[in-house]
């Protein structure tokens, strides 16, 4: 497998920032209500208070993963490849009682399988969530601000949104969009209420076509429309996810757009958003609300990171 030059990769990164304007005009983003040198956007709505009401949820201690297994054969985004390079790099043995030990490293994206999108992942115009520049915080070893080492573990309310039997499809067709509309219906038929520092997944059945269909999987998937994701911004959730790849649909409502929601929800309003994330055997519960937690890896600089969060009931 072909792996990429960090070098290529800045001049890359170089060239996309001498492009950075559309028609000679610099796009901006609207300052943080948390301040100008904010860098978690919607997490601040995780109050002591949130957590100690999401663990009100909790009343059978059952616990869900919601994190896929990753290997070299997960489907992914473009570019993205992963995996595990095993070693023993000492054969000898420590001490009377035979010590030995095996080390791994990864090899590839952050970005494959169930991950965390940070705030430093998607821009408008190489204009991140409050107003930070690419130019101002790119580095080939990681980003100097809006890493996702900056943000803290989540744990608050989840909400899983089964959006299967409202459209009747065991797996939504591609390009089917989740907005107000459908978003209340669906909340209302499940008897849930979404709040001020939710974290909102929806089940799609998209993962259902990963290693049996992986080229339907990667070309598209439902999700959340533009007027959905300023509905559940508005409310004041902290991360929005689906069991794909894109968390919003693909195709895209206006095909002259290019990820909007993915765009906006960061971008706009600091909300982070969770890919390929499990949701099977909370649906088969009916398990529609829960205790959320991620504590996600704290690599500096990233932008992205794999991840298995968890739901409690």
């Amino acid at each position: 497998m072909k792996h990429s030059n960090p070098l290529k990769l800045a001049a890359i990164a170089a060239a996309i920032l001498s492009t950075s304007s559309i028609a000679g005009e610099q796009l901006t983003v609207p300052e943080s209500q948390w301040g100008k040198n904010d860098e978690i956007g919607a997490m601040n709505y995780i109050t002591q208070d949130k957590v100690l009401e999401s663990s009100k949820l909790i009343k059978s201690g059952k616990v869900y993963g919601l994190g896929m297994i990753v290997n070299k054969d997960t489907a992914a985004f473009r570019h993205r490849y992963f995996e595990i390079h095993t070693s023993q790099p000492e054969q000898r043995t420590f001490g009377e009682n035979k010590f030995t030990y095996v080390d791994d490293q990864i090899i590839g994206w952050t970005g494959v399988g169930s991950q965390i999108n940070g705030l430093a992942h998607y821009g408008r115009d190489n204009v991140h969530y409050n107003g930070h520049k690419v130019s101002d915080f790119l580095s080939v070893t990681g980003v100097k601000k809006l890493g996702l080492e900056k943000v803290p573990p989540m744990v608050s309310k989840g909400i899983l949104l089964d959006m299967r039997p409202y459209f009747g499809q065991d797996i939504i067709t591609e390009g089917t969009t989740f907005n107000k509309k459908e978003i209340d219906a669906v909340a209302k038929s499940q008897g849930v209420k979404i709040e001020k520092g939710d974290v909102v997944l929806f089940c799609t059945g998209w993962t259902e076509l990963m290693g049996k269909d992986d080229k339907r999987y990667l070309a598209g998937g439902p999700g959340i429309g533009v007027e959905g994701a300023k509905y559940l911004a508005e409310k004041g959730v902290v991360a929005v996810g689906a069991d794909n790849w894109s968390s919003e649909a693909v195709p895209h409502e206006d095909p002259s757009q290019a990820f909007p929601v993915n765009q906006m929800m960061a971008t706009d309003y600091g909300i982070h958003v969770l890919e390929n994330v499990l949701c099977d055997d909370l649906a088969k519960d009916k398990a529609w609300e829960f205790m959320f937690v991620l504590g996600h890896p704290l690599y500096e600089g990233t932008t992205q990171v794999q991840i298995n969060p968890v739901a409690i009931r």
